[in-house]
C-alpha cells in the first residue's frame, strides 16, 4: 500500500466522468487500499479516484464505523433535505454550507464484487453523495449557497 497524490481543484481530472469497474481484482484492490491509506493521512472522511487522479468508479469513506470500499457505487433512493457544511481533501482550507438529501440509500460492489446495498442518514448521507458526485465531475462547491473559511 502507498500513499498517493491528492488532485487539487484546478486539476482538470476532477471535473471528468468515471469509467465503471467492470472486474475486480487485485489491481482495484490495491487502489482501494491506497485510497484508504491516503484518505487517512489526510485525516479525511472519503476519496474518490478521480482525487487521486484515476478515473475509476471506485470510493472508500470511514465515518468512525469501519472503512467502507465500494465499486461502482450509485445512489438508489433519496429522501427529504438538510442543510450540510462540506470540505473537501481536493479543495483544503474552504467549507460551505449545501443541501444534501437527509437519507440516500446506495448499491454498490465490495472489493470482492459482492453486491451491497447500504443505507446513510445525516453525515453519512452527505458523504456518499459527495464521494458519488465526484465519480461524476461534480464538486460540493457546484452546490455551496454560502463559504466559510476553515
Amino acid at each position: 500500500m502507498a500513499l498517493r497524490q491528492i488532485r487539487l481543484s484546478d486539476d482538470e481530472i476532477l471535473r471528468k466522468k468515471s469509467k465503471r469497474v467492470d472486474v475486480i481484482d487485485d489491481k482495484i484492490r490495491l487502489i482501494l487500499d491506497d485510497m484508504a491509506d491516503t484518505m487517512r493521512e489526510a485525516h479525511g472522511a472519503g476519496l474518490a479516484a478521480p482525487q487521486m487522479g484515476i478515473l475509476k468508479r471506485l470510493v472508500v469513506i470511514d465515518m468512525g464505523q469501519g472503512l467502507l470500499k465500494l465499486v461502482n457505487p450509485e445512489i438508489i433512493m433519496q429522501e427529504g433535505t438538510q442543510q450540510v457544511i462540506e470540505g473537501c481533501l481536493s479543495i483544503p482550507n474552504l467549507l460551505g454550507k449545501l443541501n444534501r438529501p437527509a437519507k440516500v440509500k446506495i448499491r454498490a460492489q465490495n472489493e470482492n464484487g459482492e453486491e451491497v446495498v447500504l443505507t446513510g442518514s445525516g453525515d453519512l448521507a452527505k458523504c456518499f453523495c459527495h464521494e458519488i458526485d465526484h465519480l461524476e465531475g461534480i464538486l460540493f462547491t457546484d452546490f455551496v449557497t454560502e463559504y466559510l473559511r476553515k
